[in-house]
């Protein structure tokens, strides 16, 4: 009876994966298809007009904002993440709060993100819609995610080297930085790149805060629309679905790109660490 009930749940596990996988495949093949013949030339012209409806500036729009993004929510995470795991006692009231705050937060449609965002940023501060105002938004998203998996990643780093640093006479700040941060480093490296994927598919925050002007922005006051609003826009217009699915392939490749370099990076950095 116990080998008739394995043999059930790993059939029952391998079909979930299999589901999962056709899933996934269904999804990528369908916007590969509709999308990959309609990559002309004009999609990839320098300026956006009404004939064209040129990428381009989105594209670079998008590396802009993702940059701005993780130079905020990064360096916040990661000695937030420092100061949970190195600095904080033990049952320190403190801790659950924050990290209950940061799962909650985790957790929020990005819509909500937005909505905050237009009222704080775009109308409080009189920033506008505005690549920083929408860069503000989506690093407040990112934040507890980046928070999260550097905790995690600072967590499995074996306590005994702690001690063997300690013992060599190293304070903690330098014990920290020395050994415990280059230990964590591929995971905390893994959890940036990640967020900076979602950045890059995010949609509805940026709406209602970064705006939709298809151009290069002069400042970090100007208007803009990355990737994923452009082709929610073009979408939405109903006049330009070609481009739209072209757009789709674009972002897919990006996203991809995205999450094969963490993982490279990951294991770059495990590999140097272990050898």
């Amino acid at each position: 009876m116990r080998k008739q009930i394995s043999l059930l749940l790993r059939a029952l596990v391998f079909a979930a994966a299999l589901f999962t996988a056709f899933i996934l495949l269904l999804l990528v093949g369908y916007i590969l298809v509709k999308g990959i013949p309609h990559l002309t030339p004009a999609l990839f012209a320098w300026t956006y007009d009404s004939k064209n409806v040129s990428l381009t500036p989105a594209l670079f729009n998008t590396a802009f904002l993702i940059a701005l993004a993780l130079l905020l929510a990064a360096p916040a995470g990661i000695f937030a993440a420092v100061y949970m795991t190195e600095y904080a006692r033990r049952g320190s009231r403190l801790l659950y709060p924050v990290r209950l705050a940061a799962e909650t937060l985790a957790g929020l449609p990005s819509i909500v993100y937005g909505l905050f965002g237009a009222l704080f940023f775009v109308g409080s501060l009189k920033w506008g819609y505005s690549l920083l105002a929408g860069a503000c938004t989506l690093a407040l998203m990112v934040l507890p995610l980046i928070m999260r998996t550097s905790e995690e990643a600072l967590l499995s780093v074996p306590g005994i080297w702690r001690e063997g640093s300690f013992g060599l006479g190293a304070g903690r700040l330098r014990t920290v930085f020395s050994v415990v941060l280059p230990a964590a480093a591929p995971g905390i490296s893994a959890g940036v790149i990640l967020g900076a994927g979602r950045i890059a598919g995010e949609t509805a925050a940026l709406i209602f805060t970064a705006g939709t002007a298809a151009k290069i922005p002069e400042s970090v006051f100007s208007s803009t629309r990355t990737l994923s609003v452009h082709m929610y826009t073009l979408a939405s217009e109903g006049l330009y679905l070609d481009q739209a699915y072209a757009t789709a392939v674009v972002l897919l490749l990006l996203v991809l790109a995205i999450n094969i370099c963490a993982a490279l990076l990951a294991k770059k950095m495990t590999e140097e660490r272990n050898g």
